[in-house]
């Protein structure tokens, strides 16, 4: 279609504040309200917003939208818009040839081209580090096979072994904790221990204990994995470790098979602790004195339902905790 006055189509969309200034449409002098007037009731006004009324660069698919009233097929087609662009990284915009379009139009295509490097330097970080992590796993599994396979293991030792390796390596992520610990300053390694072993308060021989004692505690608790089925401690074994169940269950029978069930926050060999009370290794005078070879025996079986993790305190740990306890009172 072609306008009666296309001039004032450009006047409009560029100057739509000269409403007194004089416009040359089709060789006659009209003002710019009786412009907007006439421009409003031709039919051929449409125009302006066809691709050959105005130039309207990277903003000329918006240009009709506007027109539209529907909600939905402009939020659609909006959202069509903005993938497209994410797509192609604005390389599909066509600006007019006015100077400063054509400028931010280059700006967001670099801009663009920018952030898209830089998303595939991040992925490719990311997918390295895991990279590393599952290298570190696979060349373990690989050592403790060669090492299976060299002491000759049957396959039912090695499979229960590859599931310990499995499970220590869920529970650590692979990572060393002590190593971690030894380059970080005591304040802060007192710190986090107290919260991985806060536990511990709620161990009912612990719970009044002063936070030294807490502490030297803290330092001296090793963490253990056990398989489901494993045996923990068998009936008149020697207990030698005193196992505080962070995560799992087991199931705890005495000698007239009445079973006990323990979970978080459960305590195996409980009993070590009052027995290295009674036989302390340290003679009232300060001097050491040995401990009884015969050692604790367990009443009890006790046997891992799930897959367990757990800290434990060897004899010797206990008894070093028992002369705390007893310094701490005598001052």
């Amino acid at each position: 279609m072609k306008l009666e006055c296309p001039g004032v189509c450009k006047k409009l969309i560029d100057c739509g504040l000269q409403k007194e200034k004089l416009i040359d449409c089709g060789g006659r002098n009209t003002t710019f309200t009786q412009a907007v007037s006439n421009w409003k009731d031709n039919v051929n006004a449409t125009a302006c917003f066809q691709e050959k009324g105005f130039d309207y660069g990277i903003y000329w698919k918006a240009v009709n939208l506007t027109q539209s009233s529907n909600l939905p097929k402009k939020y659609i087609y909006s959202l069509f818009w903005g993938f497209q662009q994410i797509s192609t990284l604005g390389g599909n915009q066509v600006p007019s040839y006015f100077i400063w379009e054509v400028l931010f139009t280059m700006a967001i295509i670099g801009l663009g081209l920018f952030l898209f490097a830089l998303l595939i330097g991040n992925m490719q970080n990311f997918l390295q580090s895991l990279g590393r992590r599952n290298m570190e796993m696979t060349l373990r599994r690989r050592d403790v096979n060669k090492w299976m396979s060299h002491r000759q293991f049957p396959e039912v030792i090695r499979e229960r072994v590859r599931d310990a390796e499995r499970l220590n390596w869920s529970a650590t992520r692979g990572v060393h904790e002590e190593l971690l610990f030894e380059n970080m300053h005591d304040d802060l390694q007192r710190d986090i221990r107290r919260h991985l072993f806060a536990f511990l308060k709620k161990v009912r021989i612990f719970a009044k204990m002063d936070e030294s004692i807490l502490d030297a505690i803290h330092d001296r608790l090793k963490q253990r994995i056990y398989l489901e089925g494993s045996m923990v401690l068998r009936r008149k074994d020697l207990v030698k470790n005193m196992v505080f169940i962070v995560r799992g269950m087991m199931v705890s029978t005495g000698e007239d098979g009445s079973p006990t069930t323990l979970s978080d926050g459960g305590v195996c060999g409980e009993e070590l602790f009052t027995w290295c009370q009674e036989n302390s290794s340290v003679n009232p005078d300060g001097t050491r004195k040995r401990m009884p070879s015969k050692g604790l025996r367990s009443n009890r079986d006790f046997k891992c339902v799930t897959n367990v993790e757990a800290f434990s305190l060897s004899v010797a740990d206990l008894d070093d905790i028992v002369q705390l306890v007893t310094d701490s009172r005598d001052s």
